[in-house]
């Protein structure tokens, strides 16, 4: 059932939290004499507050989750067609975002350039779009910010800002190793997620297998509870193959040194 025009502006206006209700604006109407068209203009400047409220709430959470803002990597512009397969299809499904409120962790698994952080990125821009607060970071300046945070005593401060985004995205694990430290740290960071309501999930990076994880922290107790907690419920996807960057160049060979000198005719 289509909603009524004052129906329209009340939510219209709920959404930029205004109290105002479809009984008050049907008051104000015939207290003004608005006519349909002035009540549809009406309508019209409130959708496009609302228009305006929502563009900025998406560019200030693009801007706050260190995702690339010049070169945006999105669903939109990754190449599909790339990635073959019988659950090719399942990649497909990452838009619809239904594993950030399934609470289910995803993994993008394989060697450099078969578009593993494209994805991880595409999925935290979709959720930006959608008013959702997402965070990327590369282990290593995640392995940083845990050891300065043990050195200036921010643990906590650091381990609540980590905690905080419905999507977390951690790229490249494997380009580091964690000290038992920050693997506690870290250990924490999943465990409170863990726990953690509403829609919310982690998506990682890595060239190394999920078994291989052990080489790049403390092999302790800790390490292994992280472990069951992220991959509890999560989907791993194994993406094989050889990297598709530079597909498009164009190589020119040329020769370096003196043009050696044309014969002269002889008559």
């Amino acid at each position: 059932m289509n909603e009524s025009i004052f129906e329209q502006i009340h939510n219209e206006a709920d959404y930029l939290k205004l109290e105002l209700s479809c009984q008050e604006m049907a008051n104000l109407s015939i207290e003004k004499s608005m006519n349909e068209d002035s009540l549809k203009a009406v309508a019209d400047v409130f959708g496009y507050l609302q228009k305006k409220k929502q563009d900025n709430i998406v560019s200030t959470l693009l801007r706050m989750s260190r995702l690339p803002l010049k070169e945006q990597k999105t669903f939109g512009n990754f190449d599909f067609d790339m990635l073959h397969g019988k659950q090719s299809d399942s990649l497909k499904e990452l838009p619809s975002l239904n594993a950030l409120y399934a609470h289910k962790n995803i993994a993008l698994i394989g060697p450099p350039g078969v578009g593993k952080t494209h994805l991880a990125m595409a999925y935290g821009h979709a959720c930006c779009e959608r008013g959702i607060k997402s965070y990327f970071l590369k282990a290593t300046e995640l392995n940083q910010r845990l050891t300065e945070a043990r050195k200036y005593g921010r643990e906590a401060s650091v381990i609540n800002g980590l905690v905080k985004p419905s999507c977390l995205i951690i790229d490249e694990v494997g380009h580091c190793v964690f000290d038992k430290e920050s693997t506690r740290m870290f250990f924490d960071i999943i465990d409170r997620r863990y726990a953690k309501e509403g829609a919310n999930l982690m998506i990682f990076t890595s060239n190394k297998g999920p078994d291989k994880w052990s080489e790049f922290f403390s092999e302790d107790d800790t390490l292994l509870c992280a472990m069951d907690r992220i991959f509890d419920y999560a989907t791993v996807y194994m993406i094989k193959g050889n990297s598709y960057r530079g597909r498009k160049r164009e190589t020119i060979t040329l020769t370096a040194g003196v043009t050696p000198s044309l014969p002269k005719n002889t008559i």
